[in-house]
């Protein structure tokens, strides 16, 4: 889920940024009036917290989808750091996270992310959202759009439409599955972080679906499990090394 989409322009009128913020404070209690949240000296004794810092530490260092995408952020010129681009918070509802566009830092709900597989597809959702605010310079309040594109591509890329998490979601299906997943996925995101109503939010998904499905940058295909994103890892540093010969 995004704090917010893909165009070089003008900032967000000031009525809409209001109003985003507010849904984004309600979701994110700790953020309420911080410019650049940190973590208070007493919270990394909270068991909570110190989960979430060894959880995201592991798949920081482990996981294929997160190597890839820490590659590509470095490639692109925006390397990621864990202690300033990071925040383990409390969060509201169930919400698992979020990318904050106005610190450029991942918010990581410690009280909603329960074992190491759920952090590993949270962290690989959101670092989806900050290479696209890297590569893109995205725009996120103005352009519903936008918004739509970056989270019909978290939802592709970062396992969350695999096989195994429809199961248990007991979303079963066989004909273009994947894709139906990708759309309520996505639609779901929006409707955490907007306003709106859910038929607003999946004209916007529908409205870009087709381009921003097909856009598997910067993995090269649709990483269905972990085999296929260390194929891609292996094939993006092929190419990156390819390049810098060149």
């Amino acid at each position: 889920m995004a704090g917010a989409p893909y165009e070089r322009g003008r900032g967000p009128a000031a009525g809409e940024q209001l109003q985003q913020q507010h849904v984004s404070c309600q979701v994110f209690p700790e953020r309420v009036g911080q410019g650049n949240p940190q973590q208070g000296f007493f919270s990394s004794f909270f068991t909570s917290n110190q989960k979430c810092q060894l959880r995201l530490l592991k798949t920081l260092e482990t996981n294929p989808y997160v190597k890839l995408l820490l590659d590509a952020m470095k490639h692109s010129g925006c390397a990621v750091n864990k202690d300033r681009h990071f925040s383990c918070e409390d969060c509201n509802g169930n919400v698992s996270g979020g990318f904050d566009a106005s610190t450029s830092q991942i918010v990581l709900c410690q009280n909603n992310i329960h074992n190491q597989a759920h952090m590993n597809r949270v962290v690989t959702h959101e670092l989806i959202h900050a290479f696209d605010h890297c590569r893109a310079h995205v725009d996120w309040f103005t352009n519903i759009r936008h918004l739509a594109c970056s989270e019909v591509r978290a939802a592709n890329l970062s396992g969350d439409c695999s096989l195994v998490n429809e199961i248990f979601r007991l979303h079963f299906g066989l004909k273009q599955h994947h894709q139906t997943c990708v759309r309520d996925r996505a639609t779901l995101s929006i409707l955490a972080v907007r306003n709106i109503s859910k038929e607003v939010a999946k004209k916007a998904v529908d409205e870009v679906f087709e381009s921003c499905f097909n856009d598997h940058e910067p993995f090269g295909r649709i990483p269905h499990n972990k085999t296929y994103a260390k194929y891609a890892h292996r094939d993006f540093q092929n190419r990156d090394r390819y390049y810098s010969n060149i």
